[in-house]
């Protein structure tokens, strides 16, 4: 067993509000369920609250948070109180296996990737971001230290691919302008919404930073777009239809 099961942020404090920030986006929607091809089981780890989950299969969901689970919609099935280091499954139970967005929350990433390939008959299908692309977004220029909290905790992407085993894809998300799911890159053509602290409380990432260093990265956005430095430097963001940050759709076929 990991010498700690669990995430690394505390969701009874940070998770109020969270469905409400994180939100479905119906394009990288469409392409999830694509990759989970024609299974009926699915299995959920890290599900929060329910972002993309399908709606024409029977879905298992697991997620340790009270404060998350609480937050589902009535037409979802109530989450199982579970970690992804020790799934409270029999071993090739269900036709395929997700991770949106939670794995770089994991205690022990390596031990719950193994648990999925031990539940899972056919694909997994993570969600996840790769460390290594931070840099194409602007925000690096304000907040140095929340991507390279950001690089610690994201598993390495090959690295990811040889736990998985099989056949492995790994795509580049594109992110679009009025993306739903309100994860940092989503606001790439939209800056002032970081400003908000409700959306800020929906990126982990924040709570790791230490004491002072928030109110300062906000403070040099703010400063800014109130003079118009950021738009003469970072405006044409603001009309790309698409941003192809670091987001990764990582689908491993189970053979």
């Amino acid at each position: 067993m990991p010498k700690r099961i669990g995430g690394d942020v505390d969701y009874v404090t940070h998770g109020v509000g969270y469905a409400q920030q994180r939100r479905t986006d119906p394009r990288i929607e469409a392409r999830v369920n694509e990759a989970l091809g024609d299974a009926r089981t699915v299995l959920n780890v890290g599900a929060g609250a329910g972002s993309y989950e399908p709606l024409d299969r029977h879905v298992i969901a697991i997620e340790p948070s009270a404060t998350m689970r609480a937050q589902r919609p009535g037409h979802l099935s109530p989450a199982i109180i579970g970690f992804a280091e020790a799934l409270p499954l029999d071993d090739q139970s269900v036709d395929t296996s997700m991770a949106m967005v939670t794995i770089h929350q994991w205690s022990d990433y390596q031990m719950g990737v193994r648990e999925l390939r031990r539940v899972t008959r056919g694909p997994i299908v993570v969600l996840t971001f790769d460390g290594s692309a931070l840099d194409r977004f602007w925000l690096a220029d304000y907040a140095p230290e929340l991507m390279a909290t950001e690089a610690r905790r994201y598993p390495d992407i090959d690295e990811l691919c040889r736990l998985l085993g099989g056949t492995t894809t790994v795509e580049a998300i594109q992110i679009p302008i009025d993306c739903t799911d309100g994860f940092t890159e989503a606001f790439y053509a939209r800056p002032e919404k970081l400003l908000e602290p409700s959306v800020r409380r929906s990126q982990s990432a924040w709570t790791f930073l230490s004491e002072g260093v928030e109110a300062a990265i906000v403070d040099g956005l703010w400063n800014d777009l109130e003079s118009g430095a950021w738009d003469e430097r970072f405006g044409d963001w603001r009309t790309k239809p698409t941003f192809e940050g670091s987001l990764r759709l990582v689908i491993s076929d189970g053979r």
